[in-house]
């Protein structure tokens, strides 16, 4: 678990959106990212038990914008009092970790 581990969970909470600064392999160098905390929970595809911080990545350049950062990863992550919408990313049926009061999209 990440030292901030309780800035993420309120984050969650009063859908707030975090910047995250991490190490990103892809770029073998720390990166920031504003990002919407979805859960903390053990990947259903990644197989190796450590449960990551799962972020939506509104910076992303890419197709894919969900991030699982692990722990040991995450260098600070940060309130930057802007809200957002579930409804901006929720697609799926989710079937969150952490409990939240998402309305339709918990």
């Amino acid at each position: 678990m990440h030292i901030q581990h309780e800035v993420f969970i309120d984050a969650i909470h009063t859908k707030k959106k975090l910047r995250i600064r991490f190490y990103s392999e892809e770029d073998d160098r720390y990166i920031e990212r504003v990002c919407a905390p979805m859960d903390y929970a053990v990947g259903k595809r990644i197989h190796d038990g450590i449960p990551r911080y799962w972020v939506w990545d509104f910076d992303s350049d890419k197709a894919r914008h969900t991030l699982p950062l692990r722990a040991e990863r995450i260098e600070w992550m940060n309130d930057v009092g802007e809200v957002f919408d579930p409804a901006s990313f929720v697609s799926w049926r989710p079937n969150w970790v952490i409990a939240r009061n998402w309305g339709q999209y918990s």
